[in-house]
């Protein structure tokens, strides 16, 4: 019988690599069988030159919708019929959604950010500093635009990348945006009210850093960190030291999950069992 009905549920998945751990895999599992979902997630392992036959397959199989993560975010632009704002400003797709056969691309890693930062601080008119210019950061930056904050200051060690996102914010939100190069042990504006490591520093490391001047930062600022694991990177711990508030890249995972679940199913998701499953796996 339990074969059978998982054959019968919905699917939903991610086209990305194989992970024997995947944290959104376990945490849209958790909420699923929280919340009486008939339908399971599952991670498929698909390359670019396989994504048009996994997306045809998709839905010849009645999938709700799948993730995307690198190098699909971009690729899978050229399957979608439709795109939500902020995905056609950011240039990339984590989120699908299948609905009678059309699909429709959607970003959530900005989402995710700034429904997280909203529960502290509200970016709007607000300044705000990204520590990287990658995929992470961008989003980031187009959501917090959109969202409404004043001026963003984009800090790459790549020139042409930073300068470019800054770019696209200018031209294509109401924020304002500036470029300034990554040099070693970089200070930190005080003016600045939100600041954001957007890089992979910190990731599976509780001691590595961002290089910057961290006895820049101000206790009037607020300092948030998308590194998930660790919850508490070296970065959030010595900015608590300064007196600052700050932010884990936790609840922006859970978040992004939230949205997969209403964008999918129509129905809000119960966030507690997805925070309860990602804090067990990131802290054992």
């Amino acid at each position: 019988m339990a074969e059978q009905q998982n054959f019968l549920s919905d699917l939903t998945g991610s086209f990305s690599s194989p992970c024997s751990e995947n944290p959104t895999v376990a945490m849209m599992e958790a909420v699923y069988r929280h919340q009486g979902i008939n339908a399971r997630y599952i991670n498929c392992d698909v390359g670019q030159q396989q994504l048009a036959m996994a997306v045809a397959g998709a839905k010849a199989m009645g999938w709700r919708g799948f993730n995307c993560s690198i190098p699909n975010k971009q690729t899978i632009i050229d399957y979608i019929d439709e795109l939500g704002t902020s995905a056609r400003v950011i240039g990339a797709v984590n989120c699908v959604i299948i609905r009678d056969g059309k699909l429709t691309g959607e970003n959530t890693d900005g989402k995710g950010f700034v429904e997280a930062l909203k529960e502290h601080i509200d970016p709007r008119g607000k300044k705000l500093t990204l520590l990287g210019a990658g995929g992470a950061a961008r989003a980031i930056a187009v959501e917090s635009a959109l969202a409404g904050a004043s001026e963003i200051t984009i800090i790459n060690r790549d020139q042409q990348k930073g300068q470019a996102l800054a770019e696209l914010i200018t031209q294509h939100t109401p924020a304002r945006a500036r470029f300034v190069h990554w040099t070693a042990g970089i200070a930190i504006d005080a003016g600045q009210d939100i600041v954001v490591n957007a890089t992979s520093v910190g990731l599976d490391d509780a001691e590595a850093l961002p290089d910057i001047d961290i006895e820049s930062l101000k206790p009037t600022q607020f300092v948030a960190d998308v590194i998930p694991n660790p919850p508490q990177t070296a970065l959030l711990r010595k900015a608590a030291d300064q007196g600052c508030q700050t932010l884990n890249g936790l609840n922006m995972l859970v978040n992004q999950g939230a949205l997969n679940l209403a964008y999918w199913f129509d129905r809000r998701a119960d966030k507690a069992p997805m925070k309860k499953v990602l804090q067990q796996l990131f802290t054992g």
